[in-house]
């Protein structure tokens, strides 16, 4: 699995990962990551950001989703962004599938969420009234518009003011609509039906990204939704 290249000049460069491909490794993970093939093609950018382990990283995308990321490849390119992420200005917008019809068209979901029990997931915690917020957990921001209703499903684009682990997922799940693929977030009904489905990874792709350079320049780069998604769409009622 190979990214795509979109961008590249002497600040960032900003590229399409595929499903399936991990942003980078860590002490106890050895499998090929995205950052392995980044500092291979671009080897300055082992020297960007503050840890070994996930040079010139901003953020990332879980392994089974897929979409736009921008990478430091200097210092002063990190720290650029870095404020940015600090301050939640860079603008993030994502496309899922999820199961079930939804009412309405849209909503922002506020459930604070923690680590669960299950110390290798997070979990969301609802109150009785959908978008209230709690004092336990960490604080989060989703937004949502609907763009498609099917009977079973719900075409979502989706926008997130904080960064927190796995926040669509989880957030889509407490909802009561889990994201198509997602097994780990996902019920015992929908992981049924998931394994029906074998759609082979998340519906979940980072589609727009935009933030600003050095220059002071707002900078925006898309990408359209991935083919084997779009094949998917064609089945979906």
């Amino acid at each position: 699995m190979k990214y795509k290249l979109i961008e590249e000049n002497s600040e960032y460069i900003v590229i399409n990962k595929p499903a399936g491909l991990l942003t980078h490794g860590a002490p106890h993970i050895k499998e090929p990551s995205l950052v392995d093939q980044i500092v291979e093609d671009f080897p300055d950018i082992a020297k960007a950001g503050e840890d070994p382990e996930r040079p010139g990283i901003m953020h990332r995308l879980d392994k089974m989703a897929s979409g736009i990321l921008v990478i430091a490849r200097n210092m002063d390119s990190f720290d650029n962004l870095k404020n940015q992420f600090k301050n939640r200005t860079v603008k993030k917008t994502y496309t899922a599938l999820v199961f079930g019809q939804m009412e309405g068209e849209g909503e922002r979901i506020t459930f604070p969420i923690k680590r669960s029990t299950k110390g290798f997931k997070m979990a969301a915690i609802p109150n009785t009234n959908r978008g209230e917020t709690n004092l336990d957990g960490r604080r989060a921001i989703t937004d949502f518009w609907v763009e498609k209703k099917f009977i079973n499903y719900t075409l979502l684009k989706v926008k997130i003011k904080t960064g927190r682990t796995h926040q669509i997922r989880v957030h889509m799940t407490a909802y009561g609509h889990p994201i198509v693929g997602d097994d780990l977030y996902g019920t015992k009904k929908t992981r049924i039906k998931n394994k029906k489905l074998d759609l082979g990874r998340i519906f979940l792709v980072a589609r727009k990204l935009s933030f600003v350079n050095l220059a002071g320049e707002e900078k925006t780069y898309e990408v359209a939704m991935p083919s084997e998604l779009q094949e998917f769409m064609k089945k979906v009622k």
